[in-house]
């Protein structure tokens, strides 16, 4: 092979390495937490146990918190949709400095590509973790169908029974925090077009998912949907009293 030629080859043949060095370069810079789920220890977190990555020098007590939360959401997500499909790796910081590394922001908590959960020192807790690994559940059995956000979110919230967002159990239809009227307008836009943080977003939408869940057949009634969803029917959630 003349010299020439021999060059072309390796310039040829380098170039997918370059574009890989580059993508994976670009992620680290834009989306940190994405990289760190693939590479938990370069961004300082170790395993603590199968497919949970704790920041590297937390003490006893908080490596067990986190077990803790963990072996909660656990038990809920098993009893709300009697047993689990989805195996997460779960990064969880104790301190705030290892979260914004991760990019973070102000959440306590974020999914990761349906893949992964990234708990904040503050989101070390049932209610946080059960709600992260619930979008995580969810989205495993959906496979590519999907639901709206809001019911996203207010199923998590109902899930991890978030007293924020839920008022007490009492046997009566749904658990609103305000009336249901108040609660039916939220669509996709409303929620995209209002601060996700806001309170009242999560009590709509825990308002409008709970409701629906006690009229129909509780978590039966999600495994009907999603089975739906999964064979291409449109979304449909009856939300009128």
């Amino acid at each position: 092979m003349n010299p020439l030629r021999r060059r072309r080859v390796i310039l040829l043949a380098a170039i997918p390495l370059v574009l890989i060095v580059t993508t994976i370069a670009t992620l680290a810079v834009v989306h940190p937490s994405v990289v760190a789920l693939a590479c938990p220890a370069c961004y300082g977190l170790t395993k603590t146990q199968p497919r949970v990555y704790v920041e590297r020098g937390a003490t006893d007590a908080q490596r067990a918190a986190v077990g803790t939360a963990l072996a909660t959401a656990d038990t809920m997500l098993r009893a709300f949709y009697g047993g689990r499909v989805s195996a997460p790796r779960v990064l969880a910081c104790v301190t705030d400095d290892c979260y914004q590394r991760l990019h973070g922001g102000g959440s306590k908590g974020i999914a990761i590509l349906n893949r992964g959960v990234m708990l904040a020192p503050a989101g070390v807790d049932p209610v946080i973790a059960t709600h992260e690994l619930a979008h995580v559940e969810l989205h495993q059995r959906l496979g590519p169908a999907t639901v709206p956000q809001w019911f996203d979110e207010g199923l998590a919230v109902v899930v991890s029974d978030d007293p924020r967002y839920l008022a007490p159990a009492t046997g009566a239809a749904g658990r609103c925090l305000m009336p249901l009227a108040e609660a039916l307008p939220l669509t996709t836009r409303d929620w995209n077009l209002t601060t996700a943080a806001a309170d009242n977003a999560y009590a709509k939408a825990a308002c409008l998912v709970s409701h629906w869940l006690a009229t129909a057949d509780g978590p039966a009634a999600v495994h009907a949907l999603i089975a739906d969803l999964r064979a291409g029917a449109a979304f449909g959630v009856p939300l009128a009293p």
